[in-house]
């Protein structure tokens, strides 16, 4: 039994654009780009977020570029980041003024009003961004909030936690001591 010439025209057709789509997925895996995870050991992305006062654009990397930074990604309506705020402050009373930077990047829709009166009834002292868009969670590849990532001078993530975590501990304490160089 022989195929008719429409028939054999319209799978001659598929073949080919099935052959396409594979021989374009190969290329894609080969010599596209690599997405590499944000993880203990890799450089930290870069990203910009808004000020907390002023609404100014912020750079990460000129900004905080070359010092330890611990960079905790929240939202004013997230419970677990309630619970950890006061241990970060507590952070960065502690080693803020031997270096360490603290960065708070909400992601909290709006004009920032929430931000500000949750920054207010904390009485948080360090560095407030907004992203009101959430790109640094896609950035980050973050699972939820709160996600912290403790940074070296070269931008390079020493520690990765995603949910509340103690802080203030001494254990962390030691570990960002270390990183600031024994100060």
């Amino acid at each position: 039994m022989t195929m008719k010439p429409a028939l054999k025209k319209q799978w001659t057709v598929v073949g080919g654009i099935v052959a396409i789509l594979v021989l374009g997925g190969i290329a894609l895996v080969r010599f596209g780009p690599k997405i590499e995870g944000v993880e203990v050991g890799k450089r930290a992305p870069d990203f910009s977020a808004l000020g907390l006062v002023g609404g100014d654009t912020v750079s990460f990397r000129e900004r905080y570029g070359g010092s330890v930074t611990l960079i905790n990604i929240w939202a004013t309506w997230c419970a677990p980041c309630r619970v950890e705020m006061p241990a970060i402050e507590e952070m960065h009373q502690e080693l803020g003024p031997k270096g360490l930077k603290v960065v708070a990047v909400s992601i909290d829709e709006g004009n920032g009003d929430d931000v500000r009166a949750f920054v207010k009834e904390y009485g948080l002292t360090f560095d407030v961004l907004r992203d009101p868009s959430g790109q640094i969670q896609a950035l980050y590849q973050t699972t939820g909030v709160p996600e912290t990532l403790l940074l070296d001078k070269d931008g390079v993530i020493v520690k990765k936690v995603i949910g509340p975590h103690p802080w203030s501990s001494r254990a962390n304490q030691r570990i960002v001591a270390d990183l600031l160089g024994g100060n």
